[in-house]
């Protein structure tokens, strides 16, 4: 089985320091670990939530179009919250802007933290690789 690493010039040095790759491609599907809501310009983290995911949503984007993919092929989504039940309104909202039918499965989590305090979401996806 050919694996492939993707890693963003952007996060080569979190690749460095962390020893993980934004995403992992085996065959035709694409893992991308975990995008959290920081503005990779600036290192900005707003306090809104839905800013915060809209913020994973590009990074997810992001990592996938350098894969060669989209967010059209992603087939699972999961997703963490420090605050489940008071953000999942708001997140569904901005989830509905980035990934459209068919609906990929998803699987929402509640949990305490997220590698920083300031983050309250994280969104990793399963994708088809491009065509």
């Amino acid at each position: 089985m050919k694996r492939k690493t993707i890693n963003l010039d952007t996060t080569r040095a979190t690749y460095e320091r962390l020893h993980f790759s934004q995403a992992t491609q085996a065959e035709n599907l694409i893992w991308v670990s975990g995008q959290v809501g920081i503005d990779r310009a600036t290192g900005e983290i707003p306090e809104d939530p839905q800013a915060q995911a809209r913020l994973a949503f590009e990074g997810v984007k992001e990592v996938l179009e350098e894969a060669g993919s989209s967010l059209e092929n992603v087939v699972e989504l999961t997703t963490f919250h420090t605050d489940l039940q008071g953000d999942g309104p708001g997140f569904a909202a901005v989830k509905d802007q980035y990934i459209g039918e068919p609906y990929p499965s998803w699987t929402g989590v509640g949990v305490t933290q997220l590698a920083r305090p300031e983050f309250v979401v994280e969104i990793r996806v399963v994708a088809l690789a491009g065509d």
